[in-house]
C-alpha cells in the first residue's frame, strides 16, 4: 500500500498522536518533485542517527526539546525554533523530551 502524501491546498495536521512514545509515527505528509515534508516524532531519549539528504532542509521544532548536531555545530531547539542546514550535510537529532518536528526537504 503507497503512503498517502497531502495533495495541494489540502490542511494538514502537524500535531503528532499523544502521547508521544514507542508507537507514535514519524511520516512524510507531503511530496512533489522539489519538495517533501516530514513530521518527525522522537520519543524522549531517541537518537535519529547521522544521515544527509541531498537537498537544503530545515527543522522547525513543534513541540519537545532536541538537538541536532553536525560535524561543526549543535544547536538545541525548542518549540517555535527552527533551523537550516545545507544540502549534504550530515546531521543527527536527539531528543531530550519527546519532540515532534516539522522537516522541510527541498529537493532537485
Amino acid at each position: 500500500m503507497a503512503l498517502r502524501h497531502a495533495q495541494y491546498m489540502e490542511v494538514i495536521d502537524l500535531t503528532a498522536p499523544e502521547p508521544i512514545g514507542c508507537t507514535s509515527i514519524s511520516t512524510s505528509l507531503f511530496k512533489a518533485e522539489q519538495l517533501q515534508v516530514l513530521r518527525l516524532v522522537l520519543p524522549k531519549d531517541h537518537t535519529l542517527p547521522e544521515h544527509h539528504v541531498i537537498g537544503e532542509i530545515t527543522i522547525h521544532c513543534l513541540s519537545g526539546d532536541s538537538t541536532v548536531k553536525t560535524p561543526s555545530a549543535e544547536c538545541r531547539l525548542t518549540a517555535g525554533e527552527l533551523v537550516v542546514l545545507a544540502g549534504n550535510e550530515p546531521h543527527a537529532v536527539h531528543a531530550h523530551e519527546a519532540s515532534t518536528l516539522l522537516v522541510t526537504i527541498v529537493r532537485g
